[in-house]
């Protein structure tokens, strides 16, 4: 494939060439001709001039004559009818030279002459009006061509004007060799003109053909750096601003694919986890269901004959009653918060009193199970939150507590201040949470022990509630294994002011 380069090189070349060569062609064939037409053309008007000069009985007709003369290389001389010398160029006026007046026919001019003049051959004549005649006479002597300029005046004096060609055709070789001469330094110059012209013009090509070759690998770094005001300039601002435009919109592109790959990661993380969500809720609500239902059909079949029997069939029912009144009330937060119609009702309260009531509310429970609940919290923690959730949270913690503590039974709630920040922790003394166990311990129906957790009557959803209200309250919450125990823990915004 041939470059544009080379193409331009070569056409700028061919038409350097080419106008050269018909220049010379035509100085060859037209040059002679043109200087001959020329020099006719001279000789009309210079003969009128010298006419108007002659009959205007000017006395300086003999220094115009010579003027002329020179200014055309050529002679001149006025003659009257029979031929006397009146002026010319040869000689001052009053000083005249022998010279002839051709007659007016041919045989008169190879007649003898006065004054004995070489012997001419007439080659041309050509007749411009009845007065004006030239010719194109040869001297057979100096083999010599001249162009004579004939004219008769209004005085019928006679004006003769004689001019050698060779002048002419001498002129016409010398231009004809410094038009090949010039023609080929011409060529010359015009081919390297040619190079470096072709060269320049293709660089900036190239520079935007690398841009393009760039762009369709979606490599948009690379620019052009060409500031022109033509064509090629347009075309650079037109290939920059068409990178950049890519370059953006492949960003966008690349940006939405991304999250269109997270959506239906999470798309399928959420299907997979509402299956396990109906499996979990269907395993929870077989248990419970199968002993309400077993207890009540032997209460109708007076399988408990004693009365003890019958309160005891009565509070395992009314205990696996109150597991799924709270199954139940979980599952409805949860999907309140999935369907986006769980709201908090924020106000201003004071939580030291929030955990002192309900610290007292466990006290039955905490003698039964011979646990030392600890509250070190300060007097007057004021935050901003929903008071009522924010009671479930701390409830769920404290029922976690309660489940796992161990034989130490010890439990204490602790508050710390972080600048608009309070966080409230929740220990109690017992085994570690396994390490890859801790991150999934706020997911649905999660449970570290399956058959512990039964046998203290949890369903895995309590702390999946502390997530769903923290995450409303925009703060964040957590889990870590301590020395001797577990601490659970969740900040609120605190109230400055109060």
């Amino acid at each position: 494939m041939t470059s544009i380069r080379t193409k331009l090189f070569f056409h700028i070349s061919f038409l350097v060439i080419f106008f050269i060569f018909v220049a010379w062609i035509l100085s060859t064939l037209v040059l002679e001709d043109y200087y001959l037409w020329t020099k006719k053309h001279s000789l009309i008007t210079n003969g009128l001039h010298i006419e108007d000069l002659y009959t205007s009985n000017s006395p300086d007709i003999s220094l115009e004559l010579e003027r002329v003369a020179n200014n055309l290389g050529a002679g001149i001389v006025i003659a009257g009818p029979d031929g006397t010398v009146k002026a010319t160029s040869f000689s001052r006026a009053g000083e005249p030279k022998a010279f002839v007046v051709p007659p007016d026919t041919d045989e008169k001019q190879s007649s003898p002459r006065r004054h004995g003049p070489p012997p001419l051959i007439l080659k041309a004549t050509e007749t411009i009006d009845d007065s004006t005649i030239i010719k194109i006479e040869q001297d057979e002597n100096l083999n010599i061509d001249f162009l004579t300029y004939h004219h008769q005046l209004r005085n019928h004096d006679q004006l003769l004007m004689r001019l050698p060609l060779a002048a002419l055709s001498e002129s016409a070789a010398y231009a004809s060799k410094f038009m090949v001469f010039s023609g080929i330094i011409s060529i010359l110059g015009g081919c390297i003109w040619a190079f470096f012209f072709a060269k320049k013009f293709t660089v900036p090509l190239l520079e935007l053909s690398s841009v393009a070759r760039s762009i369709s690998q979606l490599d948009f770094t690379k620019k052009s750096t060409i500031h022109r005001n033509d064509e090629i300039g347009i075309l650079s601002k037109s290939i920059n601003n068409l990178s950049q435009q890519l370059n953006k919109a492949i960003s966008e592109l690349n940006t939405k694919n991304q999250q269109l790959l997270e959506d239906v990661e999470k798309e399928r993380r959420l299907d997979k986890l509402r299956k396990n969500f109906i499996s979990s809720v269907s395993h929870e609500l077989k248990t419970p269901i199968s002993l309400i239902l077993g207890y009540a059909e032997g209460l109708k079949d007076n399988v408990a004959e004693s009365e003890e029997q019958k309160e005891y069939y009565c509070s395992v029912i009314i205990d696996e009653a109150e597991k799924l009144d709270k199954l139940v009330k979980d599952l409805l937060d949860l999907s309140q918060v999935d369907s986006g119609y769980f709201h908090l009702e924020r106000t201003d309260f004071n939580l030291s009193s929030l955990l002192e009531r309900i610290s007292l509310k466990y006290n039955t429970v905490l003698m039964e199970k011979d646990i030392n609940l600890k509250l070190e919290i300060s007097p007057a923690l004021w935050v901003n939150g929903d008071a009522l959730r924010i009671e479930q949270i701390i409830v769920n913690f404290l029922n976690n507590a309660l489940d796992h503590v161990d034989s130490k039974g010890i439990i204490t709630i602790h508050s710390t201040t972080k600048s608009d920040k309070i966080r409230i922790s929740v220990f109690n003394t017992g085994n570690p949470i396994p390490d890859d166990s801790i991150n999934d311990l706020w997911l649905s129906f999660y449970k570290v022990d399956k058959a512990r957790t039964r046998a203290f009557g949890g369903y895995g959803l309590g702390l999946s509630v502390v997530r769903a209200i923290q995450d409303l309250h925009h703060n964040t919450y957590g889990v870590q294994n301590v020395d001797g125990g577990v601490e659970f823990w969740f900040e609120l915004d605190a109230i400055n002011n109060q």
